[in-house]
């Protein structure tokens, strides 16, 4: 798969190069194993650079995150409609290679943002979704009710297809199957 990152120089900030360090180590050892002083190693710069904007891993993850997460859903159609957005972006999540690696390595990271509050990307999505759900409901495509709700709604059912979706997937259901059961569940619950 093609990486997420933000490899255009013109573009690009000593921000990025240093989450892109961060990002190279969690894909190689994972995040237990990765420390400040290894990121700052790899990204060229001193570990008070670092310091200067991440006190501790934690946060610098979440800065990983957000950027990695608001990069795939923005990757999307802007044109397409809210069905094959939300199922396209739950697919390029389960693919991307650095949440299948904090899956494989160290899947506690994510429980906050399950069981405990909302993480920056998950209000990026739900702002995405709230305005397509509304532009829906004004152009008489979508049922009426609170954008929001329907928003929060829709991204909690995504959640079981992005978290869990793999543990469904055997001989007999395939991921495309899965995929196909989303679409027709968000269409059913959009109908006007």
């Amino acid at each position: 798969m093609t990486s997420l990152r933000h490899n255009d120089p013109a573009k690009s900030s000593p921000t990025d190069a240093y989450l892109d360090a961060a990002r190279d180590c969690i894909l190689d050892v994972g995040w237990r194993r990765t420390t400040l002083t290894e990121v700052a190693r790899r990204a060229g710069v001193s570990r008070m650079t670092i310091y200067r904007s991440w006190p501790d891993m934690e946060k610098l993850l979440g800065d990983l995150m957000t950027r990695e997460w608001a990069t795939v859903v923005s990757a999307g159609d802007p044109h397409a409609d809210i069905i094959d957005r939300v199922v396209t972006t739950v697919r390029a999540l389960r693919d991307n290679e650095l949440f299948v690696r904090i899956v494989e390595l160290d899947p506690e990271l994510l429980l906050p943002y399950l069981l405990n509050r909302r993480g920056r990307s998950q209000d990026l999505i739900l702002e995405v979704i709230e305005r397509t759900i509304a532009d829906g409901q004004a152009a008489g495509m979508i049922r009426s009710g609170n954008p929001k709700v329907m928003a929060r709604s829709l991204v909690l059912a995504a959640h079981g297809f992005v978290f869990s979706g793999h543990t469904m997937v055997d001989d007999d259901v395939t991921e495309d199957d899965l995929a196909a059961e989303a679409r027709i569940l968000i269409e059913r619950v959009l109908a006007p």
